[in-house]
């Protein structure tokens, strides 16, 4: 890091990383307003023009995949987008030093997350699957040709490494009973970048959080503003906070997925198209898709739907599971299923719930200073529908603020 501070400070990582009729007397300013007008006319058809031909480009070099049951048809119209949508998103990993990279040999899925959107657009809830997840992993397509032998337990992080992205997208969908119409692959600069094109994220920490590992250095409790490398390592950290497990990890993760929530809505970005797609173009620069993900105003659609949604139906939840298991969990990580059957009949409803109060995970604590909760004037007006208490699933939601818990 080149600057780590404490409360309402930056940190900024290094290299942080669009007729007729009969004459008048002639009025020169009239003259003068009309050759402007034709100029300023001339000058904005030009503008879209080359912004079209811009966005053609980036398009046509966007780094696609083929998903199994992914949405076909032209993109929507620009912030249109009807209906509900599951998007699994999945940090990859990969090595990207042209020299080799000693940590690892395979290119593993680091982080898997899916978001569903309500058929209403009523609520929302994004869950992160632990890398040590012991799942059934079905028959593969291989990009060869043919198809990948099915495995009965693996850990779901191989997926990528066995199959590439629609492999995950196989594994999610047929353990959650949800059909994936969009996925997306981010490498580690990826994420880096596309969180300073946002223009950071404000986190809380309630002690030092330090992890060589990870090169996150946040020396002191406080709040701080993550970009760039400094963000993907806070993302990344698995020592330096909670239980130092992968499980305190995705608790924290959810103290920054939160608060990125809550930043958009706050700060515009979601009324701002030039911002958003300035976002968007930058994440494609970054992304591997899935072909129903290719076109931008698809993505600037899609991040629309949450300017109407509540803070408090936009849920973060860490798939249910539990570690200390044997046989084929030994070491890993095994599922809770009669919490998960609970959770996935929730989202197949698109029934919105409430966690247990306190049930955050390992990696995060409610914040001592949170704001007084205010009314969010980009949310919907009709009342909301009541939500259950859904008990054994770890999270938050975007109204609740959360502090890393370090270690």
């Amino acid at each position: 890091m080149s600057e780590n501070t404490t409360r309402g400070r930056r940190v900024a990582g290094p290299g942080a990383i669009a007729r007729h009729g009969r004459l008048r007397r002639s009025n020169p300013w009239l003259t003068a307003l009309k050759i402007l007008g034709a100029a300023m006319t001339v000058v904005l058809v030009s503008g879209v023009s080359v912004a079209g031909y811009a966005v053609w480009k980036l398009e046509s070099t966007i780094k696609t995949v083929t998903i199994v049951g992914e949405t076909e048809g032209p993109p929507p119209e620009l912030g249109a987008y009807e209906g509900g949508f599951n998007i699994l998103l999945v940090g990859s990993d990969r090595c990207e030093d042209p020299g080799g990279c000693k940590d690892r040999e395979a290119e593993l899925n680091d982080v898997t997350i899916l978001l569903h959107v309500a058929q209403d657009q009523s609520n929302a809830v994004a869950v992160s699957f632990p890398r040590d997840l012991v799942v059934p992993i079905p028959s593969c397509p291989d990009p060869k040709g043919g198809h990948f032998p099915s495995m009965s337990a693996q850990p779901i992080n191989v997926t990528l490494f066995y199959g590439g992205l629609p492999c995950t997208v196989l594994t999610v969908s047929k353990l959650t009973g949800l059909d994936i119409q969009f996925a997306a692959e981010v490498t580690f600069s990826g994420v880096a970048r596309i969180s300073s094109a946002i223009g950071g994220v404000k986190v809380c920490v309630n002690g030092p959080v330090v992890d060589p590992y990870s090169g996150i250095d946040l020396p002191a409790a406080g709040e701080y503003t993550l970009d760039g490398w400094s963000a993907l390592a806070f993302l990344r950290t698995r020592h330096g906070v909670g239980d130092g497990s992968d499980l305190g990890r995705i608790s924290n993760q959810q103290v920054f997925m939160s608060s990125l929530v809550r930043t958009m809505k706050a700060d515009g970005v979601l009324n701002d198209f030039g911002r958003l797609y300035n976002i968007a173009t930058v994440a494609s620069e970054n992304l591997t898709v899935s072909n129903s993900l290719r076109n931008l105003n698809t993505m600037v659609s899609m991040a629309q739907v949450l300017k109407k949604l509540p803070l408090e139906r936009v849920m973060f939840v860490q798939y249910p599971s539990v570690t200390g298991q044997g046989g084929v969990y030994l070491g890993k990580v095994a599922p809770v299923k009669s919490a998960a059957d609970a959770l996935f009949a929730k989202i197949k409803a698109d029934e919105p719930f409430t966690l247990e109060e306190g049930n955050t995970g390992p990696g995060s604590v409610a914040d001592p200073n949170a704001p007084v909760a205010t009314p969010d004037p980009q949310a919907s007006d009709a009342p909301l529908p009541p939500a259950d208490l859904l008990k054994g699933v770890k999270g938050q939601s975007a109204a609740d603020y959360t502090c890393s818990n370090a270690n």
